[in-house]
Formats: structure tokens, C-alpha cells, sequence
């Protein structure tokens, strides 16, 4: 099927859904007693304040270290409340360890599992049993982090809570209480901010730009120096590197990456460190394949805070567009970010530019509509005609790392 085949077949879906979505918020409004959606509704001042607080966003490692600065301005708006998180399974140690949160609640979110469906209903079955756990929880305000979750704004909506803010999308608005435009171009960081900022009331100064949380343990930062030390190598002095990502559109050849890490590793007299997750051994094995020096290989080895240790206590860390990159701008270590096709703009590192640095693609010739397009769910029998990453040199990738490690 061609891309203007699918592009059409997909618009033809989304338009059938949103219908359906509207009928039922038309159908179920007067026999739940919802109230319709307000827009902006009234300003925060004038509302009661909350007391228990549900943040919902279902993604991965990269949104919610993204969505921490929100808890963080939640939190200092509503010192008393309870504030819970409603995740996937797979961010739970994400939010877990972060202060503001009184308590996180896990879902096995439809669409963000990475794992097939095992019937076309299986979201609206999981859907009715997550809104009967939520309702009678008290919850008297929902925010739904993510612009075009239509899922967790039904889910608010179902599960009776009164208040629900979100983002003015076609398929959420029905079911919120206070839609907010959603700003095309803004970070992702900013656009969760909004919501909170619209439901919270002023918390003094908030000159300074928020940052990502991510509290590692003294157990982590311990096993960092521990396992630094055991392969030779001293805090600060070990490079990382992170090739791995949730889509294969996002990778830069292996080949490459082994140019480099031969190169970082002659030019500072340091170990590279391979690393990724059991699933991404395979890659990890491929570039050591190439390699003239011998990298160390960290591949499943490691809970999500012992990588983050590990990172923190690295002279740089690089690697492509993920959440593990993500991790290592919490805890404070300079990186070098693979970007092609999503925008580093909306997506892109969170913190000082000169310390972070962003990689973009070229695009040349590319059979692109959209460019940078943010589609991460091309086939494997797609992506030989979507070779962006590809256009980014070993060089570039040099150039930039000796930028970053001479601040």
C-alpha cells in the first residue's frame, strides 16, 4: 500500500472514531450527569481548591521525566493534596521515586505497551474495568498530560471524576471540563506546564527554568562507583553510549557508532560503555563487533536507576532520540542527541543547549511530507525510503562531543 494509500485509510479511521467518540459523549452526558466542556472554563482563583489530584500519561521514560517540572508546580500549588499518577507499568520507577507524588497507580495502557492487541476490544474492555477502579477514589481533578490521549480523557469522564483539564484535541474535548489550546511548536515540557498553570493558583517566582527529576539513591550512586571501579575506570572519566531506541526508524547505523566510540575512546584514554536494555544486546554486540577497542557492555544489567548512576558518573554520554538520553539530562550528565524524525524542538533534550547538544538530520531528497514528520511506526518494509538518520556523519558526531566535554 502506498503512504498517500495509508495516509487516506488513516484519516478515514480517525474521522469514523471521532464520530463515534462524540455519539457517545452526546449519549452518556445525561445519564451520567456530566457537565458539558467549559473551554478554558473559569479562572483557577474562583474554583475550590483540589484535594486529590489524578495526572494521567501513559508513556514511556522520555514524556514523563518530561512531565516532572508539572508535578513539581502541582505540588507547590497544593501542598496539602493528595496527588497520584495513573502510568503504564513500564514508567512506574520513573514517577516512584519522585517527591511529589503521594501515590503512583499503574495501568497497562492500550497502544503504549508495545505489544499487540489481543482483540479490537481489548481497549474498551480495559477502559470499563480502569474507570470502575477509579471511581469512589475520591479523585476530584484529572489532568490529562498528553495532548491526544482521547483514552485517558473517556477514562476521567467514565470514572465519574469532576473535573477534568486537558487539551482541546477533537477526540478529548467531549469528555473534559476544561479544554486548553494546545500550542503547536511549544515543548512538551511547557505544554504540561500549561495545564497546571491553569488549574493552579500563583506560587511566587518561577523565573528560573524548571528541570527534570529523577533522585538517584546513595545504593545507585554507590553502584555506579563500585562497578566503575571494577572495570578500571574512574567517575567521571568511562564515555556511554546509548544506541538503542523504541523505534527503528530513530537508529544510526552501527557501523558508525563504532567509529566513534574507536575514536572517543583513543582521543580520552577511556573505556566506552555500551549500554541498553536485554533486548538491545544484539545491537550493542554488533557495534563491539566493529570496534578496534574493547567497549564495555552493559546491556540488561542494570535497573533503571543504576543506568541513570551510571550515566552521572560518565565524562559524556550520546546515543539517538530515547528516554535513556532523557535520563541521563535528570541526572545532570552531558550528552549528544541522534535526532531525525522527531523534532528536537517539541522533543527534544530539556536543559542548557551548550551541555545538551542536538544532532539534527538533513533531509535532501526524502519522500517526506512533513519533515522533521514525528512518525515513529514506519514498517520495516518502509524505511529503506526513510533513511534520515543516516545523513548524520561520524564526524558531526565527533565534532559535537568535543564541544560538550570542553565546557
Amino acid at each position: 500500500m502506498s503512504e498517500p494509500t495509508k495516509d487516506q485509510g488513516r484519516r478515514t479511521k480517525d474521522q469514523l472514531r471521532l464520530a463515534l467518540l462524540h455519539a457517545l459523549a452526546a449519549v452518556t452526558r445525561p445519564l451520567l450527569g456530566r457537565g458539558r466542556t467549559t473551554g478554558a472554563g473559569r479562572p483557577a482563583d474562583l474554583r475550590p481548591e483540589p484535594s486529590r489530584l489524578l495526572v494521567i500519561r501513559p508513556d514511556h521514560i522520555g514524556d514523563l521525566l518530561f512531565a516532572t517540572p508539572a508535578l513539581r508546580a502541582l505540588r507547590a500549588a497544593y501542598p496539602q493534596a493528595h496527588i497520584a499518577a495513573l502510568v503504564g507499568p513500564w514508567g512506574a520507577d520513573v514517577v516512584r521515586r519522585n517527591p511529589c507524588l503521594d501515590e503512583v497507580i499503574t495501568c497497562d495502557f492500550p497502544w503504549f505497551s508495545r505489544r499487540p492487541k489481543t482483540s479490537p476490544l481489548q481497549p474498551y474492555r480495559l477502559l470499563w474495568t480502569e474507570a470502575r477502579r477509579l471511581h469512589g477514589r475520591g479523585f476530584d481533578l484529572a489532568l490529562n498530560l498528553r495532548f491526544d490521549f482521547w483514552w485517558g480523557a473517556l477514562l476521567a469522564y467514565l470514572a465519574g471524576i469532576p473535573r477534568r483539564v486537558g487539551y482541546a484535541i477533537a477526540e478529548c474535548r467531549p469528555f473534559l471540563t476544561d479544554a486548553l489550546p494546545y500550542t503547536p511548536g511549544l515543548h512538551e515540557v511547557r505544554q504540561n506546564l500549561t495545564l497546571v498553570e491553569h488549574v493552579a493558583r500563583p506560587v511566587g517566582d518561577t523565573s528560573d527554568a524548571p528541570v527534570l527529576d529523577f533522585p538517584l539513591s546513595d545504593e545507585e550512586r554507590a553502584f555506579a562507583r563500585q562497578w566503575l571501579a571494577a572495570h578500571d575506570q574512574f567517575e567521571g572519566e568511562a564515555v556511554a553510549i546509548h544506541p538503542g531506541a523504541g523505534a527503528a526508524i530513530k537508529l544510526w547505523p552501527a557501523a558508525r557508532w563504532a567509529a566513534v566510540a574507536d575514536a572517543l575512546a583513543w582521543r580520552y584514554g577511556c573505556r566506552i560503555l555500551l549500554t541498553g536494555s536485554a533486548s538491545e544486546r544484539p545491537l550493542a554486540e554488533a557495534i563491539s563487533a566493529r570496534m578496534r577497542a574493547q567497549p564495555l557492555l552493559v546491556t540488561g544489567e542494570t535497573t533503571l536507576g543504576q543506568l541513570a548512576a551510571l550515566f552521572a558518573a560518565c565524562r559524556l554520554v550520546l546515543g539517538v532520540d530515547s528516554g535513556p538520553l532523557h535520563l541521563a539530562v535528570a541526572v545532570g550528565a552531558p550528552s549528544v542527541h541522534l535526532c531525525g524524525p522527531v523534532d528536537p524542538a517539541l522533543f527534544g533534550p530539556w536543559g542548557d543547549a551548550a551541555r545538551h547538544v542536538v544532532l539534527q538530520t538533513q533531509y535532501f531528497d526524502l519522500p517526506c511530507h512533513q519533515r522533521p514528520c514525528n512518525r515513529l511506526d514506519y514498517t520495516p518494509a518502509e524505511l529503506p525510503a526513510h533513511p534520515c538518520m543516516a545523513t548524520i556523519t561520524v564526524e558531526q558526531v565527533l565534532e559535537a562531543a568535543e564541544r560538550v566535554v570542553q565546557i
